[in-house]
């Protein structure tokens, strides 16, 4: 491969064809609001998608970003740009040797038994290969692809274009937060030595739960462009859902403790509930795979968390109001704080009863686009509101971790997880662990 990264020639063509493909998408988007033309949503995705597919890195993972965050762009787009990952093209090996040599020096190949030619996965930013070092022992090198750095920020001027357009066209979601967290958090993924960080974090907040697996990562065989890993072994998600319905639970508390255990215990969330980003073993507990997209809250976010959902079962309205304002929402409205409250009720809908139910009986994917139709209906009557950041990570995994929970049809009783959790939770006690967790993980502060 070439490399269009590589050249002032390629990087200039990259720009135009995002450039030209997001400028239609103005244009349409444009006449369909203004003008009153009816506009081929689906078929306009599926051309930005063509005019995009060749492209590396931060698109896919702009598009897996916003992907669960209710609002930010067209559902058509959306599914449209989630197939970015399977179109781009991987590293020759030609390519590859020079990559790794430029990390760990001319004599890197000495340091494995075997280094497969052709990489084993895709990753948004890099590609993954799966090796065997001379101990014997089979690990995944995650090697980013060139100048990633400059590509992200020419991408994100491009997602800052796309989000102005919808913000013209509908002003319900205000985005320059959201737009400054995606950024953020895009900006650290490109540094593999704080990933590597992240999953010793997550090493040590999972270490007592035997459902969970976490790599160990190999610091002598990585930088901030490398990333090596001991290899998990595990199925995709998609090929247990015809499984017992037993085994199906069995992953699906596995999975729920795998987000939720280091939230809870560690104020951490790993943002990117992606199919591809876990694997499920035999015996029904999971392999966490990627910690590129890891937020970290405040202990006093984390309990804001747990206030709002006792004032959503409890109906107490001025709790609400003070998790809302711990978040950082500021000069609510009665209305408003009733349309926030309606969304809620969504979200926290599988936790509020003491009884195994499925996700869906609350939380249909029809039941949550009216939801979401109404609230946003109703904030643009209201003139808009501004999210956290925080929201962008936390709404992504709460509504992706409930994706899964759908494909797996998992019949448990989620009251009884949720409370197992919270269940003796203070704010002090968890600012305490969390201090202690991320200095013994060496977490590098946060960008932005």
């Amino acid at each position: 491969m070439a490399g269009e990264s590589n050249s002032l020639g390629g990087r200039l063509a990259r720009y135009a064809r995002v450039g030209s493909a997001m400028g239609g998408l103005a244009v349409r988007l444009g006449a369909e609001r203004v003008l009153g033309v009816e506009m081929d949503r689906a078929k306009h995705a599926a051309e930005l998608r063509a005019a995009l597919g060749g492209l590396k890195g931060p698109l896919m993972k702009v598009a897996q970003l916003i992907a669960t965050v209710p609002d930010a762009i067209p559902e058509e787009y959306v599914q449209e740009l989630l197939q970015l990952q399977s179109d781009a093209p991987a590293m020759g090996w030609p390519f590859v040797k020079r990559r790794m040599a430029s990390e760990l020096g001319p004599d890197w190949q000495d340091r494995f038994a075997e280094f497969p030619h052709a990489a084993t996965a895709a990753a948004s930013l890099g590609q993954v290969h799966r090796a065997r070092l001379r101990d014997g022992r089979v690990v995944a090198c995650k090697l980013q692809y060139p100048d990633m750095a400059s590509a992200v920020e020419a991408d994100l001027k491009q997602l800052k274009l796309a989000f102005g357009v919808y913000e013209r066209y509908d002003r319900a979601i205000r985005t320059d937060r959201i737009f400054a967290e995606i950024s953020a958090r895009l900006r650290e993924e490109l540094d593999y030595g704080r990933e590597a960080a992240h999953m010793r974090l997550y090493a040590h907040l999972l270490r007592d739960e035997p459902s969970v697996h976490v790599p160990d990562s190999l610091p002598e065989l990585g930088t901030a462009r490398l990333l090596t890993m001991t290899w998990l072994d595990g199925a995709k998600l998609l090929t247990v859902t015809p499984r017992e319905r037993e085994f199906r639970n069995t992953v699906a508390r596995a999975m729920f403790r795998a987000w939720y255990v280091p939230f809870y215990s560690g104020g951490v969330i790993h943002g990117d509930p992606h199919l591809g980003n876990y694997a499920v073993r035999e015996d029904g507990t999971v392999n966490l795979l990627d910690f590129g997209c890891v937020r970290i809250f405040p202990a006093k976010f984390v309990g804001a968390v747990i206030d709002l959902y006792r004032a959503i079962r409890d109906d107490d309205r001025d709790l609400a109001v003070a998790a809302y304002e711990t978040w950082g929402f500021v000069g609510l409205s009665n209305e408003m704080i009733d349309c926030l409250n309606g969304w809620a009720r969504f979200v926290y809908g599988p936790v509020l009863e003491d009884r195994a139910k499925e996700v869906a009986e609350t939380n249909s994917a029809v039941y949550g686009r009216e939801v979401a139709e109404k609230v946003h209906k109703r904030l643009r009557e209201l003139g808009g509101v501004a999210p956290p950041r925080e929201f962008v990570l936390m709404d992504r995994a709460a509504i992706g971790l409930g994706s899964v929970f759908m494909h797996l049809k998992a019949d448990i009783n989620w009251y009884r997880e949720f409370h197992g959790l919270i269940e003796g939770f203070s704010v002090q006690n968890l600012a305490k662990r969390q201090k202690s967790a991320i200095a013994k993980a060496g977490v590098p502060e946060a960008v932005g």
